[in-house]
């Protein structure tokens, strides 16, 4: 069985191009996912690291700012708790980070679902091309030719190519599906594991330690407070001037 690339890829009524496109699309993926997970873990416990030592000391500006440097995907979870302190009830910051991690995981999971469709539908396709292929080598025989079985060998052989070609590449699919799905959760659980301990220590900061948004809008109402009391201290000077 003396064929070219060309013809291989001629099988099967043209199954084997879907089962190649299958292939490609399957390693675009994996090396897509592996870019964005590569070193998640490590930048994310850096940060954690970073950022936890900064709440201890009570220097939050000084975390949000490493956060806002970081290009870990989990700085935006942290942004979010730094964002809603001291303008927010705590439930209600503990609902919004949980939520942008959330988000966060869903975003490690993307483009997965492909690599579960083609492990699924791989070997289907495979066996397609291998009936389109065996029909076609069928059908070239005259009804009264006596068929030997080296003339029907060579045919079923070569469309039993793309089911070969069908199942490797589903195996190649579901390997790759099933390593970055336990890699995707491995980094939820250390994710949940950093947030949980972020806002134990955010929530446990004291109000004069709040951002800078919370104390000017807590100094803006003092001087308002402030100019009323002069203004109505002033009222009652005029009234007690009327009255002598």
């Amino acid at each position: 069985m003396d064929h070219s690339i060309w013809d291989l890829l001629n099988h099967g009524g043209g199954a084997m191009w879907v089962v190649v496109a299958f292939s490609v699309i399957a390693l675009a993926v994996a090396i897509e996912r592996a870019v964005a997970q590569w070193k998640f873990v490590t930048r994310a416990r850096a940060l954690g690291d970073t950022v936890t030592r900064c709440l201890s000391r009570g220097a939050l500006e000084e975390g949000r700012s490493a956060c806002e440097r970081s290009p870990s995907p989990i700085a935006d979870v942290f942004l979010v708790g730094y964002e809603r302190l001291g303008r927010a009830k705590p439930e209600h910051v503990l609902t919004a980070v949980h939520r942008e991690r959330l988000r966060v995981n869903q975003d490690l999971r993307s483009r997965l679902w492909m690599l579960g469709t083609i492990g699924a539908t791989a070997p289907f396709v495979g066996l397609f091309g291998t009936v389109v292929g065996i029909m076609a080598a069928m059908g070239g025989f005259k009804g009264d030719e006596e068929v030997k079985f080296s003339m029907v060998s060579g045919p079923i052989s070569e469309a039993l190519i793309v089911t070969a070609a069908g199942i490797l590449v589903a195996v190649e699919a579901v390997i790759l599906f099933n390593f970055f799905s336990q890699r995707a959760n491995r980094v939820a659980t250390e994710m949940k594991l950093l947030t949980d301990e972020f806002l134990e220590l955010l929530l446990e900061q004291p109000g004069d330690s709040q951002p800078t948004r919370a104390k000017k809008s807590d100094k803006s109402e003092d001087k308002t407070d402030a100019k009323a009391d002069k203004a109505r201290a002033k009222g009652d000077g005029d009234g007690d001037r009327e009255a002598a």
